[in-house]
């Protein structure tokens, strides 16, 4: 496919064209050098439209010796088309082949040169006199010393008549003799890598022939290996498979931890660091860093036998993993049997905090897991939050929530929301079969109005666009699910029930373990507060709602009670629509007591996906939200453990300590050497090819068109003439159906949504094909249930592959949490400014079956040009590359944005439950609040003292931040107190702002006022 690409965008396989060349091809073409210099572009002209191309070496020594080159190129004669439009207009003339000697210079500044005389002698013997071409060599001083710059240049005219002054399918052959190689920049990390690069490439790529010959090329590649779990070299691996740990875990989780120490015994081994420092010429600051991560290595294997002792001591933790496993047995929608090493042994490392719940311990430490895309982190995190799971109702935690789950893109939670459900629904037939006491486990969707709707009112309550309980369509705009998590089954159905008033999914196979009763799936905001699922995943912003709404008090606290109406869940703080604390609508039964220890309900584990997301002002808004959910649980008598997973880390453990203020710790920790640690090995197989592309004189739209139509036709020849392709290609032909399956999506990928949008409108417009393509958009602007509709499409094609999705245009939304093993062909438009993002999107490829990458540069801008020169070092160093994220937490603009919410979560979580503790009214106006802080009493010193603790900022540095809660917090209860007030609710006393209805909230909002329709 990558050669099919090269060969359009070259001309290599044409022979003549309707077209001026110029217009077509847009790889392999140099321009005239009287083009550039005269061009106004400046230094970007030679970008866009190089007028040469090369290699730069590192000669063993300057000792004036020769380079051979040889240069290679065709060129385009105009013929005479008759008039007819449809008659080819340019052909190809050459190949044009010349050889020379080429002096190098011995000082900087000189350029020698050599075959001008015999390129254009060449070029005249086909009729194109005037046209020439010349190699140049140059010296110039780099960090490691002298370089050797050769060049291949166009010297023709600007015009010639009936001849395009371009040359075309242009390279450059170079035998320089002994060279060393570059050596990339020293960093303590270095210590894991190959630094050294043979030669890089000037306007392309370059490839080494041999020890002493390098050649241009216009596709700079890099292939990626795919990892395997187990370094064989350890002898067979130890049965990790889900029912093996299901019926006896203990030996091969001993096997497993052994395996570990013997490993780093060897790799991490002080002699073999001081063999490698000796032969690869480490610097005090890469030997010292090898010592670190060898000490970090043995901390994190103390971890691991820690966790085992715990599983062989304690009889229900135990039990808790055994029966984990075996959800995963009989789930019929998992489709591998076993664990890989290091998902095992994140469970092993964290297990203690499932032990214990106080602050001081492992519960006050962030851990982080910190895997390749692909890896299985999802599923890491699942295993680990149903042997919470099964731990809490063996220790009596019969209802309330285990894991809450936070995502900061929509796509990650309806993607991760199906694995969850698929899981957890294989749980909870264990649960019952084994008779373990406590409501079933179920899940809650909590995305809010955007995807899910809040609540569903009903009679007088309800309003305009909210969901209208009478629709008999209603129910089935709001499906998440995209099978029954039960059987698999795909006949999942909509229905809402009146009587419980609860959106259900309900499986409609017969054969269903469920029988027709509803799944236990909440996806209504109210009726997960009534329920509290055992799993909640939802996206990071409904973390806001901690100050909106009392019944978040079940994702941080306790209720205030259950129901005496079996069916209507638990209760909260009375408001308008809810006078007895019961969000069934209507009802004003009594509420029963809490039938557990308070201190149970609040979630065991919060959960944070993604954790490089959050950054700038998101991580900072939400880092003091996560003080304020914190704090609320603590004041009901727990503590959370943080758990967060991530593939492209850089400053992680600043970015924990801003966002949650406590420690974090990373597992697994890498090897010693890049791409082998204990945990993964690279392979000889390959896992993805990139290609970097740079356009040369078209736009990156025509580009695009040009290369997603080549890939296409590929595929298309391959459905409509499966004989002749393989005979071409020496595939069997009965493995093509499966090929065709695996490389027929090609999805385009921009960094922004103005490129997303231009690339989806050329999909319609541009392709050039006899059967029209069908494409999708993935963006943040597409409604939920297309998301839907394209993944379930994705993932489950049609027979006809003329009916099925051809082209995928995304954002950022793809690059996270879209797991589609038929997505294996990515054009990226441009490099994304964050080397994080690029990591992420490529990743989405070549996940079951090899992934080919295309990047096309915007030569044009220099990040995307100093990249592609080194393209190839470039991908392979990219985790190091890596920007840390920036956060932070102390920030005067962002404590203004939250200043309101953390008070009026206070207000909600704490002082209102005292409140009606004390025979008070509910706290929703200022003179209820009023009276509350007199009778309670609410000093505003202790409260100033709690929010200055909350947030960590009792610093030195600190002293304005201080000032400015001390200020904002004086005027809230001076406008509390003020007799002459005329607010009407809470929100309307604060200085600052009211609370942020979503984390995303940071800028303010401005009307936008019509003036009516124009006559």
């Amino acid at each position: 496919m990558l050669e099919e690409v090269v060969a359009g965008a070259r001309g290599d396989r044409v022979q003549e064209l309707t077209v001026a060349p110029a217009g077509r091809l847009w790889l392999g073409r140099l321009a005239p050098e009287i083009v550039v210099q005269q061009s106004r572009l400046g230094e970007r002209s030679e970008r866009l439209e190089p007028c040469e191309i090369g290699l730069r070496l590192r000669l063993s020594e300057f000792d004036g010796r020769a380079v051979r080159c040889t240069g290679r190129f065709v060129v385009w004669h105009e013929i005479d088309s008759n008039g007819d439009a449809d008659s080819p207009k340019w052909r190809k003339r050459g190949p044009i082949e010349v050889t020379a000697d080429l002096r190098t210079p011995q000082t900087t500044g000189t350029i020698e040169s050599a075959g001008r005389n015999g390129f254009a002698a060449a070029l005249g013997a086909i009729g194109a006199d005037g046209m020439t071409c010349e190699f140049h060599s140059e010296l110039e001083i780099g960090k490691d010393g002298p370089e050797l710059v050769v060049t291949l240049v166009n010297l023709s005219p600007e015009e010639l008549p009936r001849w395009d002054t371009n040359v075309y399918e242009a390279r450059l052959f170079v035998n320089a003799g002994e060279t060393l190689p570059f050596t990339l920049d020293n960093h303590p990390d270095s210590f894991r890598y190959d630094r050294r690069v043979s030669a890089y490439g000037v306007n392309g790529s370059v490839r080494q022939i041999n020890d002493t010959t390098f050649c241009t090329t216009d596709v700079a590649i890099h292939d990626q290996a795919r990892p395997t779990y187990w370094d064989d070299d350890l002898g067979p691996p130890p049965d990790i498979t889900f029912a093996n740990l299901a019926a006896d875990p203990i030996p091969a989780l001993h096997h497993l931890v052994d395996a570990c120490e013997t490993w780093g015994d060897h790799h991490w081994a002080t002699a073999v660091l001081a063999n490698r420092a000796t032969e690869e010429d480490w610097d005090d600051s890469m030997r010292a860093e090898a010592d670190t991560e060898a000490e970090k290595f043995r901390e994190e294997l103390a971890r691991l036998r820690q966790g085992l002792s715990l599983l062989e001591d304690n009889e229900s933790l135990l039990r808790s993993f055994r029966l984990a496993n075996e959800a995963f047995v009989r789930s019929p929608l998992v489709s591998h049997a076993e664990w890989r090493p290091f998902q095992l042994g994140f469970l092993l490392a964290n297990i203690s905090s499932l032990l214990d719940d106080t602050p001081n311990g492992d519960r006050g430490i962030v851990d982080t897991l910190w895997f390749a895309t692909g890896g299985g982190k999802t599923e890491t995190y699942l295993l680990y939050v149903l042997t919470a799971a099964f731990f809490d109702r063996l220790r009596g935690k019969r209802e309330g929530i285990t894991s809450w789950g936070r995502f900061p893109l929509r796509m990650l939670s309806l993607q991760q929301t199906q694995r969850f459900a698929d899981v957890l629904a294989a749980a909870e037939l264990i649960r019952s079969e084994e008779r373990i006491p406590g409501h079933e486990f179920s899940l809650g969707f909590l995305v809010g109005s955007a995807g899910t709707p809040n609540k569903i009112r009903r009679g007088t309550d309800h309003r305009a666009g909210d969901p209208d309980p009478g629709d008999p369509h209603m129910p089935e705009r709001y499906k998440v699910l995209l099978r029954c998590p039960f059987c698999g089954n795909d006949d999942l159905r909509m229905r809402f029930d009146q009587e419980r008033w609860a959106l259900d999914h309900v499986c409609g196979d017969q054969e269903c373990p469920r029988k027709g009763v509803q799944l236990p799936f909440r996806i209504v905001d109210d009726e997960i507060y009534r329920s509290l699922p055992t799993v909640v995943l939802g996206t990071l912003d409904k973390a806001a709602s901690v100050s909106l709404q009392a019944a978040m008090r079940g994702l941080y606290g306790t209720p205030s009670g259950r129901c005496s109406v079996r069916k209507h869940g638990f209760t909260y703080a009375p408001r308008h629509a809810s006078p007895g604390g019961c969000l069934f609508p209507g009802c004003l039964a009594d509420s029963d007591p809490l039938a557990q220890d308070a201190r149970l309900y609040a979630p065991t584990i919060r959960m944070q996906d993604e954790l490089h997301l959050l950054r700038d002002s998101l991580g900072a808004v939400d880092s003091h939200y996560e003080a304020l959910l914190d704090a609320l649980q603590s004041h009901y008598g727990s503590t959370p453990k943080i758990i967060a997973s991530s593939a492209t880390l850089a400053g992680h453990d600043e970015q924990v300590d801003a966002l949650y203020q406590r420690e974090g710790r990373t597992f697994p920790r890498p090897g010693p050497q890049a791409g082998r640690s204990f945990w993964s090995q690279d392979t000889e197989a390959l896992a993805r090819r990139f290609a970097g592309l740079a356009p040369r004189g078209v736009t990156l739209e025509y580009a695009t068109d040009q290369l997603t139509e080549s890939l296409q036709s590929v595929i298309r020849r391959a459905v409509d003439d499966p004989a002749a392709v393989a005979a071409d290609s020496g595939i069997d032909v009965a493995a093509l159906p499966e090929l065709v399956l695996n490389y027929g999506v090609d999805v385009v990928y921009g960094s922004n949504l103005k490129d997303v949008e231009a690339v989806a409108r050329s999909f319609d417009s541009q392709i050039q094909l006899d059967q029209p393509v069908n494409a999708a958009t993935l963006t943040g602007r597409t409604p939920l249930d297309e998301v839907r509709t394209t993944l379930a499409r994705l993932v489950d094609p049609e027979q006809n592959f003329y009916e099925r999705v051809h082209l995928v245009a995304a954002s950022s939304m793809l690059s996270h949490g879209v797991d589609v093993n038929r997505l294996n062909v990515l054009v990226m438009l441009g490099l994304p400014l964050a080397t994080a993002e690029f990591i992420q999107t490529t990743s989405r490829v070549g996940r079951s079956h090899t992934g080919l990458v295309i990047v096309l540069h915007k030569i044009g801008r220099e990040r995307d040009a100093a990249v592609y020169r080194t393209f190839p070092s470039f991908v392979a160093h990219a985790d190091r590359l890596i920007d840390p994220v920036p956060i932070t937490a102390k920030s005067r603009r962002v404590l203004e944005l939250t200043f309101a919410g953390l008070v009026q979560g206070r207000l909600y979580g704490i002082h209102e439950p005292a409140a009606l503790a004390a025979e008070l009214r509910q706290l929703t106006t200022p003179a209820t609040v009023k009276r509350a802080f007199a009778k309670l009493p609410v000093h505003e010193s202790r409260e100033l003292e709690a929010l200055i603790d909350m947030l960590g900022l009792n610093g030195p540095l600190d002293e304005n931040l201080r000032n400015d809660i001390t200020a904002n917090l004086r005027e809230f209860y001076r406008a509390l107190n003020d007799p002459a007030s005329t607010a009407t609710w809470v929100s309307d006393l604060f200085p600052t702002s009211a609370p942020m209805r979503s984390l995303r909230d940071v800028e303010k909002q401005a009307p936008v006022i019509s003036r009516g329709s124009r006559s």
